[in-house]
């Protein structure tokens, strides 16, 4: 007989969620196990496809970090008045010096590279870069010659311009593209890093997803045919496979339960799902049996020097991660080129072998995007943290300098052959049109179609972004 004084308890939100964990993790493996189709628009799946703000001019971007901060008097900024002042004590002619990271002030020091103005758009470019000098490639780029960083050590540059912050634990901006996008290819992760050798200072890190979902962080692979550990199953047959999978699943559902919904685990459950299918896609994309000989040849596959074939294959494997609709793809340097692009002491040399690293890649991943008919919708970034000063650290080195380099974009809506902004006549402070790192990630996400703004993640009592509360798109560059 039916009490009258029962009353069923209402479940709250919190409840609901400890009594029907257990089917969470059920829910993930059976996509793990069987549903291989990426998830719809509007699922709670963090890596679903999203609509962007408005009609993007690209789809994917291709990050190349030159870690240490190139030169931009020795590369792209053409100052004659070093060559007039060479020699000179710099607190003479240039006047008043801000410290630099070691306060080892030389003299004036001109670029050991002769400059030459190339393509229809008379581009400024020295010696360094042969390949990147061809007019089918000078003229796809856009320079911006006045950024600016607001730190001068490796460290807290590296976080600025990998996350918008100095400090560390802050999404990076592939996460950042991630969260706001979603990813085309469930099969691999939205965000890449082909890591050539050298992880920056500041480590990880600067791939993380920091408060944002764990699935937008950045995978580390390395540019050889097996690029990470464990990429081929150990099981004898696929079955084996699937019941340890299986048994994970029902260990995860026992902490489930216990402790109610917890993102954390959710998210090592979709790590487990990303990871069982990368066994059947990464060993394809890495095949390059398939590459014709000439295209490993643009790249510089078969070049004499080391680093420059460490190189060629990331920017091949890029593109063919491109074609595989991996959002977000970052490329770091190889090691062995002396310490970076960060040369303190011996000028000549460590550049010299950083561009002999890079020119050929890059001038041929652009090149080949374009043969290929992806150019239009990949951007391309070249950058490092903070250039370098126009006197010389010791007799033949250059310290670090965050008032005025250079960095520059091509495809996904660029205009090409264009340059915006300025340093002043030394290549010291910019003194026109003066950008941060902020511009910088504002215009790139612009160009994917999201409103920097509007793109934000609750966290901490607040509304956080790529851009903190700064940024302005660099309406000069747009095509």
């Amino acid at each position: 007989m039916h009490c009258q004084q029962f009353h069923p308890r209402q479940l709250n939100r919190r409840d609901m969620l400890r009594h029907c964990a257990m089917g969470f993790g059920g829910v993930a493996m059976q996509a793990l196990l069987h549903d291989e189709a990426i998830a719809a628009p509007g699922t709670s799946d963090p890596l679903a496809p999203k609509t962007p703000h408005f009609p993007a001019k690209a789809r994917n971007v291709i990050f190349l970090y030159m870690d240490g901060g190139p030169s931009q008097v020795d590369t792209f900024d053409y100052k004659p008045l070093l060559e007039k002042y060479h020699g000179r004590d710099p607190r003479e002619v240039i006047g008043e010096l801000a410290p630099t990271q070691f306060d080892n002030v030389g003299k004036v020091l001109k670029s050991q590279w002769a400059f030459k103005q190339r393509g229809e758009s008379g581009a400024w470019v020295s010696d360094l870069f042969p390949h990147l000098a061809d007019p089918e490639v000078i003229d796809e780029i856009a320079f911006v010659k006045s950024m600016t960083s607001k730190f001068s050590e490796h460290t807290s540059a590296n976080y600025f311009l990998h996350t918008g912050s100095g400090l560390q634990g802050r999404p990076s901006m592939g996460a950042w593209f991630g969260y706001g996008l979603g990813t085309m290819n469930r099969n691999l992760p939205g965000f890449v890093v082909l890591n050539g050798g050298l992880i920056p200072p500041g480590g990880l890190d600067c791939f993380g997803s920091g408060f944002l979902p764990a699935a937008y962080q950045g995978s580390i692979f390395l540019p050889r045919e097996q690029p990470i550990a464990n990429i081929h199953p150990s099981e004898a047959k696929p079955e084996l496979q699937k019941n340890k999978l299986r048994l994970i699943s029902q260990l995860d559902q026992s902490v489930l339960a216990a402790s109610g919904y917890d993102p954390q685990i959710e998210g090592m459950i979709g790590n487990y799902e990303t990871a069982f299918r990368m066994q059947s896609s990464v060993p394809e994309l890495t095949d390059l049996t398939g590459e014709p000989e000439s295209v490993k040849k643009l790249y510089g596959l078969e070049a004499e020097y080391e680093n420059t074939r460490t190189f060629g294959r990331q920017c091949l494997l890029a593109r063919r991660l491109v074609e595989r609709g991996v959002r977000f793809i970052e490329l770091t340097c190889p090691n062995g080129n002396g310490d970076r692009w960060d040369q303190h002491g011996n000028l000549f040399d460590g550049h010299t072998k950083n561009c002999k690293t890079v020119d050929q890649p890059v001038a041929a991943l652009i090149k080949d995007l374009r043969r290929t008919g992806l150019l239009d919708s990949t951007l391309i970034v070249w950058a490092g943290e903070f250039g370098r000063t126009p006197f010389a650290q010791g007799a033949d080195g250059r310290d670090h300098n965050p008032f005025g380099f250079t960095v520059w974009m091509a495809g996904g809506g660029v205009k090409g052959g264009v340059s915006v902004g300025a340093t002043d006549e030394w290549g010291y402070k910019a003194v026109q049109d003066r950008f941060e790192m902020y511009d910088l990630h504002a215009t790139m996400l612009h160009l994917l179609g999201i409103d920097h703004t509007k793109s934000t993640f609750r966290f901490s009592g607040r509304d956080m972004r790529l851009t903190d509360v700064h940024g302005h798109v660099i309406e000069g560059i747009l095509g």
